[in-house]
Parts: structure tokens; C-alpha cells; sequence
């Protein structure tokens, strides 16, 4: 009896599976907050889908609504969504760790096991160190964020209603959240300097990642002589995907009299350049996602699905998985062995598992996307496109999300879970705790690809 006891103790934890338990219980939570009378504006009523598709849209830090967010919500319930931004945004074991170390509790090993889960790190060292630079980070952008955007505001708001407007747009923002205010999102500063260069700066930083914003800190503030490999490959593949987007937008909508056409010079520069940045999972938007073209919403589509990257408040597969994935079929195609990349070799098993998330989503996007050409009766690229925001956390949306079914509402909640926990770790919470080591291989027989 005390020798299976023992064996207990030291059952090995799943870390995914508590993540999703984690997420979930804060999603029930923002749902029970947000169905009280006193979430709803006067003269609006909340039934539980809405709160339950609105509470998972902000834990899962999508952004997309049924229901519009400053208009329905009273103050009490924009300060629910914000909180559940947070949470969401930050990590639910990043936020417990906080509080644990506030409190001035030990972090145990489960916890930094999951710690590492939820940030996607490689090792299980300086986790705690880390939870101060997420908690820092965090603080100086979001700070430094509602600090500018309410000088700017305050332009055109009463003091009370800048600051608040500030504060909401910042944390948004910062957390890939996309949630607004405003009925239209920021379609009224398409042109403004101020709200597109903060709103912008505030997205990106939020989906390089906070590990990669350490090395960028140290880097040039340290004297630290080099970045690590994973520091090079998020750097360098959003500064080309960000230029690379901000062309193709200009070019495929210059001629669009409904977006980028009818705008000034300079209209159309940052109309093309929040348009190219927001795909990677921020939300919001400054020209009319349903009035661009279908070649720009497929393009769109393509840039969701990269998303943002490992261990930042971002969705999609990640740039590291689209970097190892492209770097190992350029070794195939030139008959080499290893994939590698600035002087250094990757490992086979983080190929294979960049190919496993690749086929996953894919799977899980082309499977929401037949259920919805099923269930809604739209055109097959706004099912696309609201699969795909959904799964990559974005929030961007042709404009079918307030008039889903109730089935739709239901997959589309589904789709924003799986993809902010990310479906590699949802397979491997759905699977057994304690997994049997193999100690044999099979004879090997190849066969015919291709």
C-alpha cells in the first residue's frame, strides 16, 4: 500500500492537460462574470452563448464579437473582457506564478513544468526569471501604451473616457487581443500617425515574444555579443514578413476605391502597413476586411496562419515552425541531410514536430471550414477567413461573426480554444498521462512519395 502510494506522488503531470483545465476554468469564470445584469449596458440582455463566445474570444485573445463591445457591455463588463485579456494574454500559470511569488509561496516543479508549457521554452531554467520579464514587459508597454493614446485622445474625448479608451486599447493591443471600443474598430484613424505607430509598435513587440525581448534587451543594453538562433529566426522572418505583407497589400488595393483608393498619400501607406501587420494575430483593423479584395483576404489568410511567435501573447503555428518547416524542405531539395540555418543544425525532432503542428492546423482549418460552408451558407472565403482568424487567435472577420447560428458560434468558440492553446498541445492533453516508453524499433522499410 505504501509502495503504490509512493508511485502516485510521483506520477508524472501533464502539463497540457492543465493548461487546457486552466484556461477553461477562467473561461467559465469570464462567462458566469459577464452574464450578470450588471456586465450589460441598460436596455441589453446577455444570453449564455454570447457570454460564453465572448469571454473564450478574450481569454483566447481572438478578438472576434457577436455583439459590439462598447455599445453592449456596460463599464463593469469592458472591465471583465479587459481582465480576461490579461489573463489570457500573460498565461494562466504566468498569472498564478505572479501571484504565488506575491504572496511570497514557493513555485513548485509542476508549476514550472507548466510554466514551460505555456511559454513554449526548451528548458526548464530560469522559468521563474522569466515570469518577472513577462510581468515587466508587460507593464512598461502596456503603461507606456495608454500614456500615449491617451494624449492622443484627449483630443477629441472628456479625461475620463481618453484614459479609459487609452488603458483598453493598450492592453489589447499589446496581449494580440484586437478587441475595440469602437463599433468599427480604429476605421476612423486609418490616417493618424499616433494611434497606427503605437497600436502597431504594441502588437509586434506583443507577438515577438518575450524570451526574444530579453536577448533584444540584453543585447543592447548589456553588451551581449549574440542573439540566440531562435532570436535571429523570429527577428528576421516578421521584419520580412511585415515588409514583405505591407508591399503586397499596397499593390493588390491601391486600385480598391473601397479601401486604400480613396485615401490620401499618406492614408495609404498606413492603411497598407497596419493591414499588413494585424494578420499576425492583433485584430484590429483600419480599412474594411470586407470590402478587400479576394485576393488580399487569401493572402490575409496565409498570414494568420503563420501567426506570431513561440511564447508571446500571439497565435497561429509560429514563425519558428514556418521557418523550420521552409529550411527543411530547401535541405531536401538540395539533397542535404540536415536542415540549418545561420551556421547552426536543427534537430530532426524539432522538424518533425514543426511538420506535426503544420498538418494539424491544417486539419483543424480545412474541418471548420466545410462545417461552416454547412451550417452558415456563405461563400467558401469568409468561411476561410473566419476558420482561420478563429484558429489563429486573430479576430479579423469578413463580417459574418455576428450573424454565426448557434452552431456556428459554437464551432467558432471551439476553434478559438484550440488554436490558443495551439493543437499540438491539445493532442497532447487529450492524451494519456504517462506514456510508455518505447525500447525497440521496428525493421525499417521505405516506401514510394512523391
Amino acid at each position: 500500500m505504501r509502495l503504490e502510494n509512493a508511485r502516485r506522488r510521483v506520477t508524472p503531470v501533464n502539463p497540457a492537460k492543465l493548461l487546457a483545465y486552466g484556461f477553461a476554468a477562467v473561461i467559465a469564470v469570464g462567462t458566469v462574470l459577464l452574464l450578470l445584469p450588471l456586465s450589460t449596458a441598460p436596455g441589453r440582455e446577455t444570453d449564455i452563448m454570447t457570454a460564453l463566445f465572448t469571454s473564450t474570444s478574450a481569454v483566447c485573445v481572438t478578438g472576434l464579437i457577436v455583439v459590439d463591445t462598447g455599445q453592449h457591455w456596460s463599464a463593469f463588463g469592458q472591465g471583465v473582457i479587459l481582465g480576461l485579456i490579461q489573463i489570457g494574454g500573460l498565461g494562466i500559470m504566468s498569472m498564478s506564478t505572479i501571484i504565488a511569488l506575491v504572496l511570497g509561496r514557493k513555485v513548485t516543479l509542476r508549476e514550472r513544468l507548466v510554466i514551460r508549457e505555456s511559454t513554449n521554452q526548451l528548458t526548464m531554467e530560469g522559468m521563474v526569471r522569466l515570469v518577472h520579464l513577462v510581468l515587466a514587459a508587460t507593464l512598461i508597454f502596456e503603461v507606456t501604451g495608454a500614456v500615449l493614446l491617451t494624449a492622443r485622445w484627449i483630443q477629441d474625448f472628456p479625461l475620463g473616457e481618453a484614459v479609459w479608451l487609452g488603458v483598453f486599447h493598450s492592453v489589447s493591443a499589446f496581449n494580440n487581443a484586437g478587441f475595440s471600443l469602437f463599433s468599427e474598430s480604429l476605421k476612423g484613424y486609418v490616417a493618424d500617425p499616433a494611434i497606427n505607430l503605437v497600436v502597431i509598435t504594441l502588437f509586434v513587440f506583443g507577438g515577438i515574444g518575450f524570451a526574444v525581448l530579453a536577448e533584444v534587451y540584453q543585447r543592447f543594453f548589456h553588451g551581449e555579443r549574440r542573439f540566440s538562433l531562435h532570436a535571429k529566426i523570429v527577428l528576421s522572418v516578421s521584419g520580412i514578413l511585415l515588409l514583405l505583407a505591407t508591399v503586397v497589400v499596397f499593390a493588390m488595393e491601391l486600385s480598391n476605391p473601397e479601401t486604400l483608393g480613396g485615401l490620401s498619400g499618406s492614408g495609404k501607406v498606413f492603411g497598407s502597413f497596419f493591414t499588413a501587420a494585424t494578420p499576425r494575430t492583433a485584430g484590429f483593423n483600419t480599412l474594411p476586411t470586407g470590402s478587400l479584395r479576394h485576393s488580399t483576404l487569401l493572402f490575409i489568410v496565409l498570414l494568420m496562419f503563420v501567426g506570431g511567435s513561440s511564447g508571446s501573447t500571439a497565435g497561429g503555428i509560429k514563425t519558428t515552425t514556418f521557418f523550420a518547416i521552409a529550411v527543411a524542405v530547401k535541405a531536401t531539395i538540395q539533397g542535404r541531410g540536415d536542415a540549418e540555418a545561420f551556421h547552426r543544425r536543427m534537430s530532426s525532432s524539432i522538424v518533425n514536430q514543426a511538420l506535426t503542428i503544420v498538418t494539424l492546423a491544417a486539419l483543424v482549418v480545412i474541418m471548420v471550414t466545410l462545417t461552416l460552408l454547412m451550417t452558415e451558407g456563405a461563400e467558401l472565403v469568409d468561411c476561410l477567413f473566419e476558420a482561420m482568424s478563429a484558429f489563429g487567435t486573430v479576430g479579423l472577420s469578413t463580417g459574418m461573426t455576428p450573424d454565426l447560428s448557434g452552431a456556428g458560434r459554437a464551432l467558432i468558440t471551439a476553434t478559438m480554444f484550440i488554436g490558443r492553446l495551439g493543437p499540438l498541445t491539445l493532442a497532447l492533453a487529450l492524451g494519456q498521462d504517462s506514456r510508455r516508453r518505447v525500447t525497440y524499433r521496428n525493421p525499417r522499410e521505405d516506401i514510394m512519395i512523391g
